[in-house]
């Protein structure tokens, strides 16, 4: 059970309080309503915590345990319950727990692009592996698409990336349109493709195939994958990597980045942002205080006010939503 955790780095990952695992499989899963209750009595019963979407196309979390032990089982039993052979994993670590409960959520996409049709199950772009992306990308036939959105893009990408510029991944599509790419470009272009993780630019692969697109390829285990195999001196990518989670973005070397989060419109930071007169913590910052209006400005004062209020009481609050 303890294979995932062969390499030295994964276990050293391990020696604080709470263990965490970033999962994804895209795999038909028929009856997901029956499915989903069992999963939620064993991971309950292992006390996990986190967020698991699971849908006909297959299933997308993150789960976190106190115990390495717990999470295994966890991990096993996803594994044997879903047949899930190719399961997407990677490990991290937290003094604190991201998580508060346990939440299992049936849903129509795993990762939302806004056409349940468009399914890597059914057709897939093919994986690149962090090692051969270099290549790949330096080719001159080569377009490179940054699937993520232009937030994440802002702080980090790979050299000659394409941005296009959306506020959600549902938008892909709608972008991709746009660019009324020839019957040369879809016969003869290569269509090198990545985000944080691996799943986004998965599912748009699955949406160029469909649009006729020959050369589609994606990058397996996304960015961060290709940062830990990667060294800096041989690496093409530039700047930051935006994460979902308390660090914001990671270095190079996967150490926590250097940016923070308004809390207000979630865009990351700078600690030049911080100095603006417009930068009110938990509240708005020079990207965001413009567009707020007064009420939401007041809203997430009464927030940010309970949240260090829940500090001083050595408690933990539920945390920020932007809205």
């Amino acid at each position: 059970m303890g294979r995932e955790f062969e390499s030295s780095q994964a276990r050293h990952l391990f020696y604080k309080m709470n263990y965490i695992a970033a999962l994804y499989q895209f795999t038909e899963i028929l009856e997901p309503h029956p499915i989903r209750q069992s999963i939620a009595e064993k991971l309950e019963e292992l006390s996990i915590t986190g967020t698991i979407l699971i849908g006909h196309e297959g299933i997308n979390g993150t789960i976190s345990a106190k115990k390495e032990t717990k999470l295994l089982q966890a991990i096993e039993f996803l594994k044997q319950t879903l047949d899930l052979e190719n399961l997407d994993i990677k490990f991290s670590q937290s003094e604190v727990n991201p998580f508060i409960r346990l939440k299992i959520k049936l849903k129509k996409e795993i990762v939302t692009i806004g056409d349940p049709s468009i399914n890597p199950n059914s057709q897939v772009g093919e994986y690149v592996k962090a090692k051969d992306w270099n290549a790949l990308i330096a080719d001159k036939d080569t377009l490179i698409i940054d699937t993520r959105n232009n937030y994440e893009n802002s702080i980090g990408t790979f050299k000659n990336a394409i941005n296009p510029k959306t506020t959600k991944f549902r938008e892909f599509p709608q972008w991709l349109e746009s660019q009324k790419f020839s019957e040369d470009d879809k016969n003869n272009k290569k269509i090198a493709m990545f985000c944080t993780g691996g799943i986004r630019c998965e599912k748009a692969s699955s949406l160029m195939k469909s649009e006729g697109f020959e050369h589609v390829y994606h990058l397996q285990g996304g960015i961060l994958k290709y940062l830990e195999e990667t060294t800096e001196d041989e690496s093409l990518w530039e700047g930051e990597c935006f994460v979902f989670d308390d660090r914001v973005s990671v270095k190079h070397d996967l150490s926590e980045g250097s940016y923070d989060l308004c809390h207000g419109c979630r865009m990351p930071i700078t600690d030049a942002d911080k100095t603006s007169s417009h930068y009110v913590k938990g509240v708005s910052c020079p990207h965001c205080y413009s567009v707020k209006t007064e009420r939401q400005k007041a809203r997430y004062r009464s927030r940010q006010k309970q949240i260090d209020l829940a500090k001083q009481r050595h408690q933990r609050h539920l945390g920020p939503r932007a809205n």
